[in-house]
């Protein structure tokens, strides 16, 4: 049977992995403890907050199939949330999500959905591979020092730009296309509090400040526990001060939240902040995966495309469907 190693957890690995386990081998490397990606959560007592991905929502019917299974099982559930707009510390629009399309949500955490997608899954997580070299007719996974990590068939990066272009080979045509392409970084702060703010909305579109977004974990389903906001940054913001003191970036942006929402969050009982260096990308070209048929391999996520879920799930669906041709 043929061999595939898939390199990442997230959205686009796990799509790509759930078309392709059922006609070859497949194997999942991913250099973090657990599965998700960007679809995140975590957890600090009482608290839990999802600081990557928000939600998302389903346009085509290639994924409304693909998630209807975790919307029959209760792992997503729409989150009714009250959206509002923030321009400039004014709330210029307001609707209720419940009036719209479905925004979901994984339950009890975004994690579910990763979790879900890999149950039945060969997923090797705290497997870092550094480099892969070809050996033969197939190629050669190389771990944390020198460790080989096998031999495949095929070989499928499900990973960011960046480090998708630090391991392949220069001397494929797809490292210098997916090297072109960049990506923009983004903090999340996690805010944890003893007495519910006094705000009338549970998600937050923000303009004119240097975040982007504030949401209150807790509205969303199956969230437990006292009141929860998660926080994230402006991309251009977290670009240019990648390297501040993370102190410096946790207060600078809770003073960006009480601009925006007019209340001190400083008091929190719990405040966190994380780092995604590679969080998201503008709308690329035609494009939904790159691959090199001759070669045996192929790139895909998110960002071939847009930083978006759905978008994650076509790049792995599309490159997926490539490598089935050749089987």
């Amino acid at each position: 049977m043929t061999k595939i190693a898939i390199i990442g957890a997230g959205m686009a690995g796990l799509t790509a992995a759930q078309l392709l386990k059922d006609h070859a081998a497949v194997t999942i490397f991913e250099k973090s403890s657990s599965v998700s990606g960007r679809m995140a959560t975590r957890r600090a007592d009482p608290y839990s907050f999802d600081h990557g991905a928000q939600f998302f929502s389903a346009k085509t019917t290639e994924f409304k199939n693909f998630i209807a299974p975790m919307i029959a099982t209760g792992v997503l559930k729409p989150w009714n949330a009250r959206f509002v707009e923030i321009e400039n510390a004014d709330i210029v629009q307001s609707r209720n999500w419940a009036d719209s399309y479905p925004h979901f949500v994984g339950d009890p955490g975004m994690n579910a959905v990763g979790k879900f997608l890999s149950k039945d899954l060969n997923v090797q997580v705290k497997s870092r591979v550094h480099s892969i070299e070809k050996s033969g007719n197939q190629w050669s996974l190389v771990g944390e020092n020198y460790r080989n990590l096998g031999n495949f068939d095929w070989i499928l990066l499900a990973i960011p730009a960046v480090q998708a272009a630090e391991i392949l080979p220069s001397s494929l045509q797809l490292q210098e296309e997916v090297s072109s392409i960049k990506m923009e970084g983004c903090f999340s702060v996690m805010l944890g509090f003893t007495e519910p703010l006094p705000i009338e909305f549970d998600a937050a579109l923000v303009r004119g400040n240097d975040i982007s977004w504030i949401s209150v974990n807790n509205s969303k389903p199956g969230r437990e526990g006292p009141f929860s906001m998660l926080v994230h940054s402006t991309n251009s913001w977290a670009d240019a001060n990648s390297h501040m003191d993370r102190g410096q970036a946790l207060d600078h942006l809770c003073s960006q939240v009480r601009r925006a929402i007019g209340h001190d969050v400083g008091n929190a009982k719990h405040k966190a902040i994380h780092q995604w260096l590679y969080a998201n990308t503008k709308k690329q070209g035609n494009a939904t995966h790159f691959i090199d048929q001759s070669k045996n391999i192929g790139v895909c996520g998110d960002w071939v495309i847009q930083g978006r879920i759905e978008a994650a799930f076509t790049s792995g669906f599309k490159l997926a469907q490539n490598v089935l041709i050749t089987l």
